[in-house]
């Protein structure tokens, strides 16, 4: 029984063997690999397509690991090109863009003027516009490039504003924009404008106004503004109304070209062109007049550009705002970098010499200040910091009420670093009057205003958060993707490997079993075979000897019934001995090693094969031992 069990294993071993191709099972077999595709000489197709598709499965799962599919993916829909995911955002953004006023209303401009009262000012506000805007005119180029207009609308929000029709004190900026120049000219001519001013408009003759928030935002009546728009130049022409943003409604005569990324995204969404030239035309020189500016919808992405410093351009800041990188910060669960304006934006030009520019033959202007008079038609208007902040001290000095706060008044940017999306921003800007005393001018006390910049308003203009489907695609392509790229990458790996190993372990059982249950079978026989020869041969050895040694003493010969009885005999003895060896057979069949590797019918099978077998070879070996009937 223990050399059965031997063989049993040796068979099972050698068609592991063949199964890896290496030894042989029998000197004259050698096993083929193809045994993974065919079962019983045809190809098992079901079979062939889970291996070829497991394999393309992990090929392609090795590629994915390798190659930066999602980037791809990600940077095709991010360059701007008409059907991308960011061109209908860029055309036409969705987002709720908010323009929020803030006046100052001077509460004692009599005390001021009169009695060299500081200045109180009162801050009113908010006075809040929605601004749809929208892209017109898009034309794409071929060197990368695209131009379009702005064309904007804004709407008065009142649930969220202040009365708009609320009576507010000001200064008048028309009036004291030209009495600042008196000094170049005679003071009996100004002397002589104003006093018809008096006359006519009595009102409009004095250093402060009263106006509503509707009317300094969207333009009042003024006499000075309606002569200056006559016979101003062309080109050089101011609205006929008094208004701050009164250019702001429509479609922008300003002409923008900015680069879409298709070639690279190191400057991608910045200004190529802005009507037509490559530089702002308000100022001579470089880098004043630099236009390397994002206009807010996109910037270079950081992961690409490997730089601290992004700029911004507004036609209303006059100039391109830097806005440097602070640190990393999270909005709505996707994480931004966060950009605030530098210290030496505003700086003085003694300290920052690249501010230098800005003083166009002037006096320059203390820290905090920048002026933006070449965009204001000449009038000496001045841009700050709301309440003046991160300024000169000494520009507070002069006013009651200006509190600056980090928190409220400072510019900022939250930009997705891979993408190069501003998630939140807000640029948070003051207008200011420079005013400089005219001495000559005694109506209305205009020669009691002294030399000082004047704020008027603060602005702050941005978004909050972008629309639910933008979030959608930016979470998406910068939190979930990197995680689930390479899970994705490794799972085909993973689960093409497992769907090969199921196939070959499948394999392996049915080869097994396919290939080496002749083998077994074959085995059994043969060992039958050999058991049966042996009793065989013993009985042929034991015959002569029985005819020689059996006599009986009374020396009677034997009868044919004794004969035939003898023989009965000798065949009982060789079934006892071929049942036996079928017991052993049946009990080799139902050993652990059969028992796992064929199931009930197989070896059902297995018995009933050798059954025959045994039976074949009793009657062959009946028929030797059969005498001739007496």
């Amino acid at each position: 029984m223990t050399m059965g069990h031997r063989q049993y294993l040796a068979v099972g071993q050698s068609a592991s063997n063949r199964l890896f191709g290496l030894p042989r099972l029998s000197r004259d077999k050698q096993i083929p690999l193809n045994m993974l595709i065919s079962q019983q000489g045809k190809i098992n197709h079901g079979r062939l397509a889970v291996i070829m598709f497991s394999i393309f499965t992990v090929v392609i799962g090795i590629i994915l690991s390798f190659v930066p599919w999602l980037d791809y993916i990600i940077f095709r829909e991010l360059k701007l090109w008409n059907g991308s995911l960011s061109y209908s955002y860029w055309q036409r953004p969705g987002v709720i863009r908010l323009t929020k006023v803030y006046i100052f209303n001077v509460t004692n401009p009599q005390g001021f003027l009169e009695n060299g009262e500081k200045p109180k000012l009162v801050e009113v506000g908010p006075f809040v516009y929605r601004e749809d805007m929208e892209k017109v005119n898009i034309k794409f180029h071929d060197n990368d490039t695209v131009t379009y207009q702005h064309n904007k609308i804004l709407r008065f929000m009142p649930e969220m504003s202040v009365d708009k029709n609320l009576k507010l004190i000001v200064p008048n900026i028309p009036l004291l924009t030209v009495t600042s120049f008196s000094s170049n000219l005679a003071g009996f001519v100004f002397n002589l404008l104003v006093s018809g001013l008096a006359i006519s408009y009595k009102e409009r003759a004095k250093p402060f106004v009263q106006v509503t928030a509707e009317q300094l935002v969207f333009g009042y009546n003024d006499p000075l503004v309606t002569l200056a728009h006559y016979f101003y130049p062309k080109g050089k022409r101011p609205n006929s109304q008094m208004g701050l943003f009164l250019a702001r409604n429509g479609t922008l005569d300003e002409v923008s070209t900015i680069y879409t990324g298709q070639k690279s995204m190191s400057r991608f969404g910045y200004l190529d062109k802005i009507n037509g030239l490559d530089h702002l035309p308000h100022w001579k020189d470089r880098p004043c007049n630099d236009i390397t500016a994002s206009e807010g919808s996109f910037f270079p992405p950081r992961e690409v550009t490997k730089s601290d410093i992004v700029n911004i351009y507004d036609k209303d800041l006059c100039r391109i705002l830097p806005m440097q990188y602070r640190g990393d910060v999270y909005k709505d669960y996707i994480k931004t970098g966060l950009y605030t304006p530098p210290s030496s934006a505003f700086e003085c030009a003694d300290i920052n010499q690249d501010n230098k520019c800005y003083c166009d033959g002037e006096k320059c202007p203390p820290r905090g200040l920048q002026n933006i008079s070449p965009c204001q038609y000449n009038a000496p208007v001045y841009l700050s910091y709301p309440h003046f902040f991160d300024a000169e001290p000494s520009l507070l000095d002069h006013f009651e009420g200006l509190k600056p706060d980090k928190k409220k008044h400072e510019t900022y940017f939250m930009i997705q670093p891979k993408l190069g999306v501003p998630l939140e921003g807000f640029v948070r800007v003051q207008i200011n009057l420079k005013v400089n005393r005219a001495p000559n001018i005694m109506i209305n006390s205009i020669n009691r205003f002294p030399d000082i910049v004047f704020p008027v308003m603060w602005v702050e203009e941005g978004i909050h958060e972008v629309t639910t489907s933008i979030w959608r695609w930016i979470f998406l392509a910068t939190t979930i993707g990197p995680i689930a790229a390479p899970m994705l990458s490794y799972s085909m790996i993973f689960f093409g490997l497992l769907a090969l190993f199921i196939v070959f372990v499948k394999a392996y059982k049915k080869f097994v079993i396919g290939q080496n249950s002749i083998e077994i079978v074959e085995l059994s026989k043969e060992t039958i075979r050999r058991g049966s020869t042996m009793i065989i041969n013993s009985s042929q050895k034991l015959l002569p000897c029985r005819d020689a040694s059996y006599h009986l003493l009374n020396t009677i010969p034997s009868t044919p019934n004794i004969a035939r009885e003898d023989k009965n005999v000798e065949l009982d003895f060789v079934r006892r001995e071929v049942s036996q060896s079928m017991d052993e057979l049946k009990s080799a069949v139902r050993t652990d090693f059969v028992k796992s590797n064929f199931n009930n019918t197989e070896r059902e099978s297995l018995i009933r094969a050798d059954n025959s077998f045994i039976l074949s070879e009793h009657n062959r070996r009946y028929s030797m031992f059969r005498l001739p009937d007496v």
